[in-house]
């Protein structure tokens, strides 16, 4: 039977490190805790939340309901497929650390999202991505638990309906389902990529001619800790907004007036500007309010520099947001979760 902790506070189990408290929290080991939770009456009558790593939220408040952090372990081979392999993983395992155990036995696929925060479960949540990949170009299927009704459901990729850093989790179902098990579709022969970003040139740093993914994960390592900050020194949750996107007409206008923005090209047409390098212009690398602050190497990243509020990183956000759509007429979008 799971335990609940009343009035728990959730500092250290959100990467900002925001001081929020829950008026009731328990920990899920297996599903028989997570049956055993939903036969409480706190359960039934409470506002729910489900906490992994923590790692993509941003609390402004305490949270009037209870929190579940999914706890929930174990990597199993499910099928050998030729020259593909099933691999499942329970939602609750570290993100990078699956990685890391995918890349030691050779499965190939998801170098690339190497030293990404978080948990396994919120991966098809966010569909995140790095570096040319994203978790729907792996993604085979998941199990997930309806929170009222019990019932155990399988979703496909087509069923989690994967947009950029979008799922049908974050949308018509967010907080309907704990997921509890993801399963992926991976290579046994590598066939890496590293035409994103700075990957190749990292590899000729290291020497590597011939790059495994041994090679592609740590060079995708090097580059993310020389970037980026370490939420366990500086409050953060990494990229806090997504590159926006616009069609050929606003792209076409805004190179002409910023010949050395950053965009790329996508299949329909339309155009993904880097949110960084707009922030960048506005004059915002390293700009500070009430004790948040934008980061000084990456401005997609937001910091909580002095102990801040959430709210205070929350108006931040604000502040930026209006600054680029001042300057150039486009509006950036949260990536990260509001939990109000």
């Amino acid at each position: 039977m799971p335990h609940l902790f009343k009035q728990y506070n959730l500092k250290n189990l959100n990467t900002f490190g925001i001081e929020a408290y829950c008026d009731n929290y328990t920990e899920l080991y297996s599903i028989d805790d997570l049956k055993a939770l939903m036969a409480l009456p706190d359960y039934v009558s409470s506002k729910k939340l489900i906490l992994g790593g923590g790692s993509n939220m941003l609390f402004l408040s305490d949270f009037k309901g209870l929190v579940i952090r999914n706890c929930l372990k174990g990597i199993s081979i499910e099928k050998n497929l030729g020259e593909e392999v099933l691999i499942k993983s329970a939602a609750g395992e570290n993100w990078h650390e699956f990685v890391m155990w995918c890349v030691k036995h050779g499965y190939a696929g998801l170098e690339n999202l190497s030293l990404i925060p978080g948990c396994v479960g919120a991966s098809p949540m966010q569909n995140i991505g790095a570096y040319g990949v994203e978790i729907k170009d792996v993604f085979e299927e998941l199990e997930a638990y309806h929170l009222t009704t019990g019932q155990k459901q399988v979703f496909s990729k087509e069923a989690c309906r994967f947009g950029y850093r979008e799922s049908v989790f974050k949308r018509e179902l967010k907080d309907t389902f704990m997921i509890t098990s993801v399963t992926f579709r991976l290579k046994k022969k590598a066939k890496v990529n590293t035409s994103y970003g700075a990957i190749q040139e990292e590899l000729e740093k290291m020497g590597v001619k011939e790059a495994g993914i041994k090679d592609v994960s740590e060079a995708v390592i090097r580059i993310r800790q020389s970037k980026l900050p370490d939420p366990k020194l500086i409050g953060n949750a990494g990229s806090f907004f997504k590159n926006p996107e616009v069609n050929e007409e606003t792209y076409k206008t805004l190179k002409a007036s910023y010949p050395a923005m950053v965009a790329y090209a996508l299949e329909n047409k339309n155009y993904k500007l880097a949110a960084g390098w707009l922030i960048e212009q506005c004059g915002l690398k390293g700009y500070e309010l009430n004790g948040a602050a934008v980061h000084t190497k990456q401005a997609l990243v937001l910091v909580n520099k002095n102990n801040c509020s959430g709210q205070a990183i929350y108006e931040l956000s604000e502040h930026v947001l209006n600054a680029v759509f001042s300057k150039f007429g486009v509006r950036l979008e949260r990536e990260v979760n509001i939990i109000s």
